[in-house]
């Protein structure tokens, strides 16, 4: 059973070079696998450890530098190795919106807690948005909430701009998986003249993991970053794969289409899927396979 560490922490941060190689170093000795990024406004990330001792030794590091139990840091459990190798990668942001007045150092929307979260969705006045991406929200939403149908978390902005108003939607609640792009998005909607933003604490995986089933007012799973796909109520991995030709996740129903071969197409990307593109993806499948067998055969 592998312990799953997700996490992030808007802070300032200097010498990125020198904190890359320190974390790196320390995750690789413990056995730790995943992606952290790090920029000058701080630390995200989701990575997996093959003990709860491995996690928290990389946990102490974490915090020693950037103080991430002020930010959101959650666990949960994988069965299998949820990621191949372990990554420190050094970026401009630590979510990308190319927007330099969203600074949540400076200024953020109201954290809601789960288990306020209900009680403020239900009110008329409020207008509650997905901050996350389409391949996303295809695989769970919170009900009544607003899908902006959006590619990638940049062209939120522009979303915002065709489809807001300050002078009319005066209050606004915003959801995302771990509680970090609605963090940033909220300081840009205050950017933008908003007035009363708020956001879930801790996201959609928080929530999961604390509202009772009974009272949920989310349908579906929530998507995450690695090999589980998605996961459900207390944070259980649900039943969805991977395409691995157009990264969307995929339900029982899509891959008994004609359309499916593993590793390859989906239903999703099935018309835009080119000759070259098939092969180049048959070919990389059959590495995986080769591996995975070669690796069976090693611990056998």
């Amino acid at each position: 059973m592998w312990t799953v560490l997700a996490l992030y922490k808007f802070v300032a941060l200097e010498d990125l070079p020198q904190l890359q190689a320190e974390i790196k170093s320390a995750c690789l000795e413990n056995g730790i696998c995943g992606t952290l990024l790090i920029a000058p406004e701080g630390i995200n990330g989701t990575i997996a450890g093959p003990s709860p001792e491995a996690i928290d030794a990389i946990e102490t590091k974490l915090e020693s530098i950037a103080g991430i139990s002020q930010g959101e840091v959650k666990r949960s459990g994988a069965e299998d190795k949820p990621f191949r190798h372990m990554k420190v990668r050094l970026k401009k942001e630590i979510v990308t919106l190319r927007a330099p007045e969203a600074d949540p150092t400076k200024q953020v929307g109201t954290y809601i807690e789960p288990k306020d979260w209900n009680d403020l969705i239900a009110q008329d006045d409020v207008k509650l948005i997905d901050t996350r991406n389409d391949y996303e929200t295809a695989v769970g939403i919170f009900d009544g909430a607003v899908d902006p149908d959006i590619k990638t978390f940049t062209q939120f902005k522009k979303w915002v701009a065709e489809n807001m108003d300050p002078a009319k939607d005066k209050k606004v609640a915003m959801f995302c998986t771990g509680g970090i792009r609605c963090e940033k998005a909220s300081s840009y909607m205050l950017s933008q003249g908003f007035e009363e933003v708020y956001h879930l604490k801790g996201g959609i995986l928080k929530y999961l993991e604390e509202v009772p089933s009974k009272e949920s007012k989310w349908n579906g799973a929530c998507f995450v970053f690695d090999r589980r796909v998605a996961v459900g109520q207390d944070l259980e991995e649900a039943p969805y794969d991977l395409c691995y030709g157009c990264r969307y996740p995929l339900s029982e129903e899509d891959k008994q289409a004609d359309s499916y071969e593993k590793g390859v197409s989906c239903p999703h990307c099935i018309d835009t899927l080119t000759p070259e593109k098939a092969h180049a993806f048959r070919m990389r499948h059959q590495q995986f396979i080769r591996e995975a067998e070669q690796k069976k055969s090693a611990s056998a």
